[in-house]
């Protein structure tokens, strides 16, 4: 690759762009100069503001006539004009196909997170069903992360919840364990799950390793998606049970292969097998959705939809170019043999060697589809359509109570941003300080803080307060983030007054500070709102869309303050016992937790059940038996 580059069409160092000459003040960006001497060969370009921010990364088969199209006389969108005129310097970077300038472009696009570029904002892995074939009686579980246990992995699936939800089929049909090892080892009497039929207690021995066996089999079967040649070998054996008069497994047999038929009948796509992606796009209103329906082995496993923010006018093509890249690219999904889409696409055959390149094996793109697979296209994309709207809906509902609040509030100008704090502790034990944020979308979870609290008095919920707000108002006063219009305080006058002490110390005056009291009957509707700055109080009525917004804000830093509040509290009780017991490392807590299956465990164990333990000897056994007997 060969760098080429530019600021106001002389030269950019490799570092970035400062938009400044070396004499003089900034000057607007010469375009007809820079694209004079602009080459035609295949690329990417990096356009940067005056600041040296970029604003939007692209690639081009010919840089010179892509990079050209955005200084043209007219035809521009008005959102492309906007982000032109600030345009201080662009650098480009010749490659030598147009599918190095794909995978370079999405490298760049992954590091500088570009303002006006197509993100997508989505860098979970998906989830997996796992089996743990190494062991002696295997066991089914949900899998998100690298695949480094021994073991068979089948999937993707679109969410979690898809997952559980073939778990739990597999369990009423197969019977196949999703308990935990540690909970497996230590059982002496079946469980719950085998008295109601979902569980042929292997843990006790209810069942032979070759039915086991059998049952594994069955579930690998359906999972491959060799649904027909499962059922055949189910109504094989059902029909081999009758002649030899063993009636109750042949029924067992038949309940099995009615259930399949049903989840074949609801799963399966007609016409269509192998594994294959099924992506449409919806545009409108300068908002976005992309629809993914996950096809493995012939069957639906289930659809997502992402809301990849726009800042450009793009057309639905544009999104779904700029979507497949980022969603496949990121290593995090596997790439199935064949992704149909709703758009035909510029760069088809660049995303298609790129993608076989990266999956080791031959992949297509198709655009022109018949029958079973253009049907469930026009429903992936009337889907996109109906979850754009739905998502318009409720933004368009989120502004209508941003609005309301601020004609009850009387403020001049309609918040951008609100913060909320709230506090949560056991009696001051592990107390957790919560700061959620909404603008005007709704929740903005990316921008959510938890802050543990420490040293200060157990309970002091003033103390807690203060310490929150000066390490959340301390880094924003820095320029680590942006400040609020509005800081929501789940309390009285007290919490309010201590809010308003931190920000007048911090010299922040812009922010305006409200605290959400319960009132006297501490039910919702009923809330007193307490205006900082002038110690008014104010009731808004019950069916105030505004005091709505106030308390879902509310709720929600209620929520994400309990959830911190109990897992550091779990955290803290499970660890700091062993923790304090000398010659208890890492290692050994590790081992004794899964031994025993928790600390309750290890509290009821006798010394010689401790001493069974690898690495666990008789002195380091009575420190651990004197150590639990004493708490």
């Amino acid at each position: 690759m060969v760098n080429e580059k530019g600021v106001n069409g002389k030269g950019v160092n490799e570092k970035g762009v400062n938009g400044e000459r070396a004499e003089g003040d900034p000057v607007e960006f010469d375009a007809a100069s820079f694209l004079r001497s602009l080459t035609s060969r295949p690329g990417v370009y990096q356009m940067y503001d005056r600041a040296g921010d970029v604003l939007y990364v692209g690639k081009a088969k010919n840089l010179k006539n892509r990079v050209s199209s955005y200084f043209r006389a007219s035809g521009l969108e008005v959102k492309t004009m906007a982000m032109v005129a600030k345009i201080n310097a662009i650098q480009v970077t010749v490659t030598s196909t147009e599918t190095d300038a794909l995978l370079l472009e999405h490298n760049l696009i992954k590091a500088l997170q570009p303002a006006y570029n197509i993100l997508l904002r989505d860098d979970k892995s998906y989830p997996y069903i796992f089996l743990s074939s190494q062991d002696k009686y295997p066991r089914l579980s949900l899998h998100r992360g690298s695949k480094r246990r021994k073991g068979q992995y089948f999937g993707p699936f679109p969410s979690a919840g898809a997952v559980r939800e073939s778990l739990n089929l597999m369990q009423k049909v197969f019977q196949v364990r999703q308990c935990e090892d540690s909970y497996f080892k230590n059982r002496s009497r079946p469980c719950l799950q085998h008295q109601i039929g979902r569980c042929t207690a292997p843990c006790v021995e209810k069942v032979s390793e070759q039915e086991y066996a059998e049952q594994v089999e069955h579930t690998v079967l359906f999972l491959k998606g060799k649904s027909q040649l499962l059922m055949r070998e189910l109504a094989d054996s059902m029909e081999q049970a009758s002649a030899q008069l063993a009636f109750e497994r042949a029924a067992v047999l038949r309940d099995q292969l009615q259930q399949l038929q049903h989840v074949q009948a609801r799963q399966a796509i007609e016409g269509v097998s192998g594994d294959l992606d099924i992506i449409s796009a919806a545009v409108e209103a300068g908002k976005a959705c992309v629809q993914v329906v996950f096809v493995r082995a012939g069957r639906v496993l289930g659809s997502k939809s992402y809301f990849p923010p726009l800042r450009l006018d793009e057309k639905a093509a544009d999104v779904i170019s700029a979507f497949v890249p980022q969603f496949y690219l990121s290593g995090q999904r596997e790439i199935p043999r064949e992704i149909l889409v709703s758009e035909k696409l510029e760069e088809l055959a660049s995303l298609q060697t790129v993608l076989s390149e990266r999956a080791e094996r031959k992949l297509k793109i198709k655009t022109r589809v018949r029958d079973a697979r253009a049907k469930w296209l026009q429903l992936a994309s009337q889907t996109a359509a109906q979850n754009l709207q739905s998502h318009l809906s409720a933004r368009h509902t989120a502004i209508e109570r941003i609005h309301v609040l601020q004609d009850s509030l009387k403020l001049p100008e309609a918040p951008q941003r609100m913060e909320c704090f709230d506090i949560s502790h056991s009696s001051g034990e592990a107390t957790v300080a919560a700061c959620v944020v909404f603008d005007q979308n709704g929740p903005r979870k990316s921008d959510y803080r938890r802050f543990n609290i420490e040293n200060i008095t157990a309970g002091d919920d003033y103390a807690a307060m203060q310490q929150a707000l000066e390490r959340r108002y301390k880094r924003l006063k820095a320029g680590e983030g942006a400040l609020p219009d509005i800081l929501f305080i789940d309390g009285g006058k007290g919490q309010v007054q201590q809010a308003l002490s931190v920000l007048e110390e911090l010299q922040i005056n812009s922010v305006e500070v409200i605290g959400i009291a319960k009132g006297v009957t501490r039910k919702a509707g009923f809330e007193t709102l307490i205006l900082g700055g002038s110690g008014r109080e104010l009731q808004l009525p019950g069916d105030n869309s505004g005091l709505h917004l106030i308390q879902h804000i509310r709720d929600e830093a209620h929520r994400f303050a309990i959830t911190g509040h109990r897992a550091r509290r779990d955290k803290k009780r499970k660890g700091s016992v062993l923790e304090q017991i000398p010659g208890v490392g890492a290692k050994r807590r590790r081992d004794l937790l899964r031994h025993f299956g928790g600390i309750q465990g290890i509290q009821r164990a006798s010394l010689e059940e401790l001493m069974k333990v690898s690495g666990i000897n008789e002195k380091i056994a009575r420190e651990i038996y004197g150590q639990m007997n004493q708490t």
